[in-house]
């Protein structure tokens, strides 16, 4: 049967073929017909007969899958969300227009590929062919846009080469630093931090005035950054949310919450920081003699998630793996020859400036000794409920202006690698896609400017490589920790050469693996980064691989969902040497005493551990911080790396004996935990398993949950559902109850037989809740369960539930 409809010019006609599961699609801006299959797990794969066709219809499905999500990166990039969510909102659209990038945009599009102007147009044409088509049937509008009344706008390029969702640092870092050496001194604020290699100091140049950094530099780089969740407000009255409730919920944050943000973003200072593992075995290690590559970043847990698996097959194209919906391509994945990776390589790429400005004009900065202009730019952000503002948009040499104190005289700017030239993050993972060795993939790593990666490489030719990827500035007069004048002192040299950041290839031992530790070799020349993660995910992976035995496929598995508490063992033996009097307190540590260190989802000792951990830190916290220095440097800013040397090695802040204060503090945390347990999880020490809604869960919350109905947020919101590990162990679920950060997408890669690599994606490919596809990856990746991703036609065959031909209009 066939159902004509009068589309734009996009699409023309829709066909449903003899049975379900099956249609065609006739869109204008096609050449040949694409072929998209997708498979039980929702995974598209596309087949195009000419380059221009596969990224228009990448571009097309991931609208069609990801259309609500696309619409609110569209926005962020744009700065565009007070249309929607009036005035609270001015501060991010400002700011995402102040780290707008303002360069060529062709010479920006062909750094990410030698056809970059014509692949990424292409990706956006597709997307809004899609748009087109719900523009004629708003039937099939989803369910989030007829909540907010709400249509999706077109895309353009700009919004592809975006900056808005790159993990950069380290700006927020530079004002913590600034506002803690005020209050202790540059000694003390950095024997508190855990910065390395050397000792870099925390010393201010005598012209920068402490006292004027503040939070508030940040308000419009944060917001500009910051997630977005809606309120009753945004909504359409017959959907809306009479209060926002958050009882058993995470609390919702405010967009706009600098102070949030920071805590919640910054890499490399927070236990809970996103971090990733990655890491490849040669077939010297293997059962199966081929090589393989792992690896699961991690990023905060969304609704619906940041990755989207896709296979893209075409004239010089077979590639599958995740990408972001928003991008052309895929980031993380393989190809016919080779499979790739990465985790961050924390590279400092920001710097902030402080600038003496004219008393008599503040567009004035003062730079080298004479007063020099800002760039003025004045533009107008729509916004609900009121009439429009007109903005000025200040930049300077180095960047942007982020903050100004006209009456201090003072005027701060960001200097960012990412606004350099083809720094979007990782579009130019393009090139990677079509890299057929080690060579060609190390000479595509040139290309990728952000975010600063450790890039791992697996191939059928059992080649196996580590390059650390990254525009790395030179600083030659300073380290970058603390904001510096903006008079001409404190330029950039240039960047570290590519091929000169670090690199392996083929190690002797069989291996290679990063977790965003400090790999830098030792003695090397360039002072790239001092902020890097706890090693303890780094270690579990080097004991492991390190055996000299062989692997298994099987075994990657088991090693990515791995929660031993490397931890633990440094501090267990602590608690087993105390003499306790509280019976209670003996109890729990009897169970601790048989515990395995895994910290499993039906482990009591696990439970026990963890909050007997977050115990002692706090207790070690308030031992070490003073008082005036707390708000400034909260515990999560505490690495446990610092915390494991305290208390090994106590000092006096544990007092006049400080083995004995040490064992004191570790005593009484051990109360502190069972009592907290007992209010959690009830008297009954048996039921404390660590796995639980009061204690260790996942539950993920839609942009608009706070926003709509109880029966709506239901609909929307998924869990909670019982979660083992923490943010060291290699099943990172993050240090907070709720798990917020982690690997929602995993990839393992058998270089032998790609029809035998195996993947997860949380919480499912879509983002419309009536599909099928939004929630259905959710349980199995809780539990620990992957889906096989099939790469050979025939095998896709065999596990295709849908499929539709995307068919070219006759002129």
């Amino acid at each position: 049967m066939i159902r004509a409809f009068s589309l734009t010019c996009t699409l023309l006609l829709l066909v449903a073929v003899a049975h379900a599961g099956e249609s065609t699609l006739v869109v204008s801006g096609l050449s040949q017909p694409v072929e998209i299959l997708r498979d039980r797990w929702g995974v598209a794969h596309i087949y195009a007969q000419n380059e221009h066709d596969l990224f228009f219809a990448q571009g097309f499905n991931a609208a069609r899958d990801r259309l609500f999500q696309l619409e609110l990166w569209r926005r962020q990039a744009t700065g565009t969300l007070a249309e929607i969510q009036g005035p609270r909102a001015i501060k991010g659209d400002i700011g995402a227009r102040l780290l707008k990038y303002r360069g060529d945009l062709s010479r920006e599009m062909n750094h990410y590929h030698p056809r970059g102007s014509t692949i990424i147009p292409a990706f956006v044409e597709g997307i809004n062919a899609y748009i087109d088509q719900v523009e004629e049937r708003p039937e099939i509008l989803p369910l989030p846009f007829r909540i907010l009344g709400l249509k999706p706008g077109k895309w353009t390029p700009e919004v592809v080469v975006s900056r808005h969702n790159g993990l950069f640092r380290n700006a927020t870092q530079e004002v913590t630093y600034a506002q803690l050496v005020r209050v202790l001194g540059s000694e003390r604020a950095q024997e508190l931090l855990n910065l390395h290699p050397g000792q870099p100091s925390l010393t201010p140049d005598a012209a920068i005035d402490l006292t004027l950094i503040h939070d508030d530099l940040l308000e419009r780089y944060a917001a500009a950054r910051a997630p977005v969740r809606f309120r009753p407000e945004d909504v359409e009255q017959q959907y809306r949310a009479t209060a926002v409730s958050t009882s058993g919920r995470s609390q919702v944050a405010d967009p706009c919450d600098a102070r949030l943000f920071a805590e919640e973003c910054d890499q490399g200072l927070s236990d809970s920081c996103e971090g990733s593992n990655n890491w490849v075995v040669s077939g010297d290690r293997t059962f199966s003699r081929s090589a393989l590559m792992a690896n699961d970043p991690h990023r905060s847990l969304q609704l619906p998630s940041l990755r989207y698996w896709v296979h893209l097959v075409g004239p010089g194209w077979n590639v599958i793996g995740g990408a972001e919906p928003a991008l052309p391509g895929v980031a993380v994945g393989h190809n016919e020859r080779g499979a790739w990776g990465f985790t961050i390589f924390p590279i400092d790429q920001e710097d902030l400036y402080v600038y003496e400005s004219n008393p008599a004009n503040p567009s004035q900065y003062q730079y080298r000794g004479i007063w020099v202009p800002m760039c003025v730019l004045r533009e107008t952000i729509a916004v609900k409920g009121q009439s429009p503002v007109e903005v000025e948009l200040k930049f300077t040499r180095h960047g942007p202006v982020i903050g100004q104190h006209t009456q201090h005289h003072r005027a701060y700017a960001l200097r960012a690698a990412w606004l350099e030239e083809g720094a979007a993050p990782y579009l130019a993972s393009l090139r990677i896609d079509q890299a057929a060795n080690l060579d060609e993939f190390r000479e595509a790593c040139r290309f990728f400017l952000t975010p600063s990666e450790n890039m791992v490489w697996a191939d059928v030719d059992n080649h196996i490589g580590w390059q650390a990827v990254g525009l790395a500035p030179v600083r030659k007069q300073w380290n970058g920790l603390v904001p510096v004048p903006g008079d001409g002192r404190f330029e950039w040299d240039g960047f570290v050469p590519s091929f000169e950041l670090p690199h392996e290839f083929d190690p002797k031992r069989g291996w290679l693996a990063t977790a965003n530790q400090d790999n830098l070799p030792k003695g090397y020349p360039f002072a790239v980064s001092f902020q890097w993660t706890d090693p303890f995910r780094f270690a579990r992976i080097e004991e492991v691989l390190g055996t000299g035995r062989r692997f298994t496929l099987t075994e990657m598995k088991q090693l990515q969902q791995d929660e031993l508490c490397i931890p633990a063992r440094a501090l267990m033996p602590l608690l087993r040497q105390l003499k306790l009097n509280n019976h209670r307190t003996r109890l729990a540590l009897e169970r601790l005493n048989n515990w395995d260190l895994v910290l499993d989802k039906d482990s009591v000792p696990a439970a026990i551990y963890v909050a007997w951990e977050r115990a002692v830190k706090k207790s070690v916290w308030e031992l070490s911080v003073p008082q005036e220095a707390r708000a400034v440097f909260p515990t999560r800013l505490l690495s446990t790396e610092k915390l494991l040397q305290w208390l090994v090695t106590p000092d006096g802040r544990f007092g006049a004996d400080p083995i004995a204060g040490r064992d004191a503090l570790a005593a009484r945390a051990l109360d502190q935990a069972i009592l907290e347990l007992e209010r959690r999880l009830g008297p009954d020490m048996s039921q404390w398993r660590y796995g639980q809604q009061q204690f260790k869960h996942i539950w993920l919350h839609h942009p608009l949950s706070a926003a709509v109905k109880p029966e709506l947020r239901a609909r929307l919101d998924l869990g909670p559902l019982p979660r083992g590990g923490y943010g060291h162990t290699l099943n990172s679920t993050s240090d907070r109850d709720n798990q917020e950060t982690g690997a929602s997408f995993r990839i393992i890669a058998d270089t032998g037989g790609w029809d035998r690599s195996l993947g997860t994606n949380t919480p499912g490919q879509c983002d419309n809740p009536d599909s099928p596809h939004y929630r259905d990856l959710f349980e199995p990746w809780a539990n620990g369960g992957y889906f096989p991703v099939f790469y050979s036609r025939s095998k896709v065959e065999s596990v295709t539930e849908e499929r539709s031909v995307l068919q070219p209009r006759a002129d």
